[in-house]
């Protein structure tokens, strides 16, 4: 599957983000790692922005096969079985980490 491809499906599932109750910020950036292709979700003052770039100022990174990844926002594979299967890998700040997953899920 193409990086195109999976940030338009991400784009299409969080479309109905609401910023007003997010008074966070977050920056996890995502590699795909049997495509070793990666992307990053910020969300800034309300602000959803997904884009096919490396985020330096990332607080978490997450590493994880595509097609896991479809299935993670697909709500078929929840990402605590992803993590403690080895799916999934989270460096940096695991609690950034499941935040981003906990939005996804609630989309």
């Amino acid at each position: 599957m193409r990086l195109q491809s999976i940030i338009c499906q991400l784009k299409n599932k969080t479309a109905a983000f609401n910023g007003d109750d997010f008074n966070d910020f977050l920056a996890v950036q995502i590699t795909l790692s049997d495509i070793s292709e990666v992307f990053y979700v910020e969300i800034k003052n309300g602000k959803l922005s997904i884009e096919p770039y490396e985020y330096h100022d990332r607080q978490a990174h997450l590493i994880i096969s595509s097609e896991d990844f479809i299935a993670m926002i697909s709500g078929q594979f929840h990402y605590v079985l992803a993590f403690t299967t080895g799916k999934l890998k989270v460096e940096g700040d695991l609690g950034k980490a499941a935040q981003l997953a906990e939005l996804f899920e609630s989309l």
